[in-house]
């Protein structure tokens, strides 16, 4: 059963970094795509970034704008969001997720998705 948890996520102040992390375990990753996904109160979930397991090709939504690095370990089974000049706009809970069959079609959509980990408050203070 495949496994996934979050970990990094709390307050800080405009301006400032944070680093997530999402340990998998559980399963064999080489075929997956890991993606970040992000749910403010009120808002639907909106895809933050995603990498490939294998090949390290790695995609951002739009409005990152050179501010969030998605990465991968494989040695660790972690895949890391560093979060830099952080944004009031930018609290919400961080969701890591897995796609066992990697497509980037559709690496930016949850419902494609197949596990999800429980998600880590991130907090952005003005």
């Amino acid at each position: 059963q495949v496994q996934l948890t979050e970990s990094g996520g709390g307050l800080v102040q405009a301006g400032g970094s944070l680093r997530l992390s999402c340990a998998a375990s559980g399963g064999t990753f080489t075929t997956y795509g890991m993606g970040w996904f992000r749910q403010a109160p009120g808002k639907e979930r909106e895809f933050v970034a995603a990498v490939s397991w294998s090949y390290g090709n790695k995609y951002y939504a739009d409005f990152m704008k050179g501010r969030f690095t998605i990465s991968r370990d494989s040695a660790k089974n972690t895949v890391n969001l560093q979060m830099n000049s952080l944004k009031p706009e930018d609290t919400a809970v961080y969701y890591c997720a897995a796609k066992a069959a990697y497509d980037s079609r559709y690496l930016g959509h949850h419902y494609a998705y197949d596990y999800w980990g429980q998600g880590t408050q991130v907090t952005v203070s003005s």
